[in-house]
């Protein structure tokens, strides 16, 4: 008797075609236009339309938003898109109808996957549109960061027009610290990056840094100016404490709490009370703030690269929960895995490991910082991600230290291997 064939099965097996004119108007028209868009304040500038492109293209988004296809779609209507989706994210079953609408294809974050460019290919040969982040995932601290590496040499071997929705205001109505739809505003603005023949002039890291250079923004820098007012709910502090985890007055790690509009230490009581532009304000006179909240997130990451630069020896260990995809369902109740095991993960200067459990047996593994340079973070900021020997798994810390395992391994990467740099606006972290 025949085995019955897995989810990664059906999914490595897939033809892939443009999306169905009639599906793509009915998910435009229906679930976008009605359902969706109308919970945000979008405003468009449509600088060149893509729609006058005759032949395959790429557009590209700076990923700010977990739902940034919606703003891509809009904006780029009639011309239909087919998404680069994170792998996982299919084997979801709240999002398969709109992913199949979609024609989207999976592809596993920050390592190679030959089925998802073939899938590329394919549709690039079809004269489609592929549209995705070259960030690979979305922001977590309201700025950009780097596109992959190869990027460039990606974008090069194609040679095709490259088109850029450029938006403003995303990340302060999706933030990663908190799941809410905070409707305030967004500028969504698209421009004609590359054409072929700006490719063929460019070199490879030419391309690279162009592309850095253009989806370069900064939302709590943004909203300085702007002065764009969001819904908050009375909450706009909840879960903040994930990306915050350091007081900037005491140096203290993980004793901050985010609770309605304030931001506090449960150790030196200091902290930040934060408007609905995202402003921060002292709570106390003794309290020492970051210019913004990103600022604070930059500032953690210069004080682990400092950490570890100095210490030869030194270590991160943190009990996690395992979180596997169920091979054969997709996950219910918005669930990005199923919980397999429980172990100890450590980051050092070798790399990252687990040491633990899954399903019920004795299970470990190691990667090192050729092999990973980032997290991926499926949702929120409480948890992380990561591939290792084609599987994907969540790792879930049984306290909120995700944020500082995120930047431990990034500038691990950086100070040994390096081939996923840093932005140059970020070089003043490494002074």
């Amino acid at each position: 008797m025949k085995n019955k064939e897995t989810l990664q099965e059906k999914i490595n097996h897939r033809k892939y075609h443009r999306p169905n004119k009639f599906l793509y108007s009915l998910l435009k028209n229906v679930v976008i236009d009605r359902i969706l868009a109308p919970k945000y304040n979008i405003h468009y500038q449509i600088n060149d339309d893509i729609n006058k492109e005759k032949g395959p293209c790429f557009l590209i988004f700076n990923h700010q938003s977990r739902i940034d296809y919606v703003w891509a779609v809009q904006a780029t209507y009639p011309r239909r898109l087919n998404f680069v989706v994170g792998y996982n994210e299919f084997f979801r079953s709240h999002l398969k109808f709109i992913l199949k609408i979609a024609n989207a294809i999976p592809k596993k974050n920050f390592v190679i996957d030959l089925p998802s460019m073939r899938g590329i290919d394919s549709i690039i040969k079809q004269g489609g549109t592929i549209a995705f982040s070259p960030e690979g995932m979305s922001s977590i601290s309201g700025h950009n960061q780097p596109v992959v590496a190869g990027t460039g040499k990606f974008f090069k071997h194609y040679g095709i027009p490259i088109y850029l929705l450029k938006t403003e205001g995303a990340f302060l109505t999706n933030t990663k610290s908190c799941l809410d739809e905070r409707k305030g505003r967004i500028d969504a603005q698209l421009v004609k990056l590359f054409s072929s023949e700006d490719l063929k002039q460019l070199d490879a890291d030419e391309i690279e840094a162009k592309v850095n250079k253009a989806l370069t923004h900064d939302d709590y820098v943004w909203n300085e100016k702007e002065q764009v007012h969001y819904e908050t709910f009375n909450h706009i502090c909840k879960d903040m404490e994930y990306i915050c985890y350091k007081c900037p007055s005491c140096g203290t790690e993980f004793q901050m709490k985010g609770e309605g509009d304030k931001i506090y230490c449960k150790k030196c009581g200091c902290g930040a009370k934060v408007d609905d532009t995202y402003a921060l304000s002292p709570l106390t006179k003794d309290s020492k703030l970051p210019k913004n909240i990103s600022n604070w997130f930059d500032l953690e990451r210069k004080d682990v690269y400092n950490e570890i630069k100095i210490n030869p020896h030194y270590e991160f260990k943190q009990q996690v929960k395992l979180g596997k995809l169920d091979p054969y369902k997709p996950l219910k109740n918005k669930k990005t895995s199923l919980v397999c095991g429980e172990g100890e993960f450590i980051i050092n200067h070798e790399g990252v490991s687990y040491n633990g459990t899954k399903d019920g047996a004795s299970y470990c593994f190691k990667l090192d910082y050729d092999e990973i340079n980032t997290f991926g973070m499926p949702t929120d900021t409480s948890y992380l991600s990561l591939y290792y020997d084609g599987q994907y798994f969540d790792i879930i810390p049984t306290h909120p230290t995700s944020i500082k395992m995120l930047l431990l391994v990034e500038e691990m990467h950086r100070l040994h291997v390096n081939r996923w740099k840093a932005l140059p606006n970020e070089s003043w972290i490494y002074d």
